[in-house]
């Protein structure tokens, strides 16, 4: 492909993504899978110049553009060797016009920034759409001391996370040996100290009622050295189905996973109430945190869809309280920096649940800010996703 096919390409591919986005479909990454099966033709070559285009106008552009040139034609007023490729050539984008409409560039729409948490101030903004590196963390299960360092020199390990080990965007970790021997799992710093968080312990009856794929169902059992029993529940059947190869390989073998009806999660979840040391809700929320991984949802993102989380993770705490013993410990998660999300709800939950208590002290020293009953971890500040942690102790 001529390098303004692969322009006109990426454009093609933005207006799906737009569209997706304004519509609640598919997420960028499988439009673009779609897109690259459907021009088998594409070379390697072509396929990450295609993709480089196509994030690097998801990252610049605010909010779903009105088209995918709209988009490409806001990273080419900056960049004359882009704007070049508007050559109409054959396969190629059409030349441009003085008065074409372009997308508007920028962190987010402001009145999206406008929910930010007061601590993210715009300082901490160009942090957010950096790429992430990729982070590991050491199966106690089946690793040693050491063995990620031993495998991946090149890396640097994670403040504050003891399994923890951080390599640069796009390393092949996963194509390593060490990973199907179970040794290691993919995943975020924020995540390894939610999941440490929780203060599980060998012999404690833990839940995990929003467990998705079981990342952090993984980790709290490698933390508890496979030695607690774990309920791992949710609603989605194609997430939960992910957990049980996962916890196979990583030798998790006291995970009891239990897939949840909608609307029927306390009736399901009966024979638990009361009866939990540790309950942990890793909500669904606007994911406003993973923007440097998911930048295309802050185009997704509309009061509507925000509303409904809210309601959720409102919904999901309540579920939650009636499931810890007297003296347990609830630890509410969002990967997000949204304040009604963050702070805002535990208050509202506080307020709806008497005797209940914020915690403190539990995440390592210098990682995340206070943020009313909980802290709030960011890119700029603790070099992780954003997220937001609660931990909370029902009356005895």
């Amino acid at each position: 492909m001529t390098p303004a096919a692969r322009l006109q390409t990426a454009i093609e591919i933005l207006d799906a993504i737009a569209v997706a986005a304004r519509e609640g479909g598919a997420p960028a990454d499988a439009i673009f899978a779609e897109a690259m099966r459907a021009r088998r033709y594409a070379g390697s070559k072509d396929r990450r110049a295609i993709r480089a285009h196509v994030y690097d106008a998801i990252r610049a552009v605010r909010s779903a553009p009105a088209s995918g040139r709209a988009a490409m034609l806001a990273l080419a007023d900056a960049q004359p060797e882009l704007a070049a490729l508007f050559d109409g050539s054959p396969y190629g984008p059409a030349p441009i016009a003085a008065d074409e409409r372009r997308a508007e560039t920028g962190l987010a729409a402001e009145a999206l920034i406008d929910l930010f948490d007061p601590l993210v101030g715009e300082d901490e903004h160009d942090a957010m759409l950096t790429r992430a590196p990729l982070d590991l963390r050491a199966n106690r299960i089946r690793a040693e001391g050491g063995d990620l360092a031993t495998l991946f020199p090149e890396g640097e390990a994670i403040p504050g996370a003891p399994d923890g080990w951080r390599l640069p965007p796009e390393t092949a970790a996963t194509q390593h040996a060490a990973y199907t021997e179970g040794r290691f799992e993919v995943q975020d710093a924020a995540s390894q100290y939610a999941s440490a968080a929780l203060d599980a312990a060998p012999g404690r009856a833990i839940v995990d009622l929003c467990a998705g794929g079981g990342g952090k169902t993984l980790a709290i059992a490698s933390l508890t050295g496979n030695d607690a029993d774990i309920l791992a529940a949710d609603t989605n059947r194609a997430r939960l189905q992910q957990l049980a190869p996962r916890a196979e390989r990583a030798g998790a073998t006291r995970i009891e996973m239990r897939l949840l009806n909608p609307g029927q999660e306390a009736d399901m979840l009966a024979d638990c109430r009361g009866r939990a040391a540790r309950v942990f809700v890793d909500a669904p929320c606007s994911g406003s945190g993973t923007w440097r991984r998911s930048p295309e949802l802050r185009w997704r993102l509309t009061p509507a869809r925000l509303d409904r989380h809210l309601a959720d993770q409102a919904k999901l705490l309540d579920i939650a309280a009636d499931l810890v013993a007297p003296g347990g410990k609830l630890l509410y998660a969002v990967c997000s920096i949204i304040m009604r999300e963050g702070r805002a709800q535990v208050d509202d939950f506080l307020n709806r649940h008497s005797g209940w208590t914020a915690d403190a002290g539990y995440l390592p020293e210098g990682i995340g800010r206070a943020a009313g009953p909980g802290f709030l971890l960011t890119p700029a500040h603790d070099g992780c996703d954003g997220f937001f942690l609660a931990r909370l102790t029902a009356p005895c």
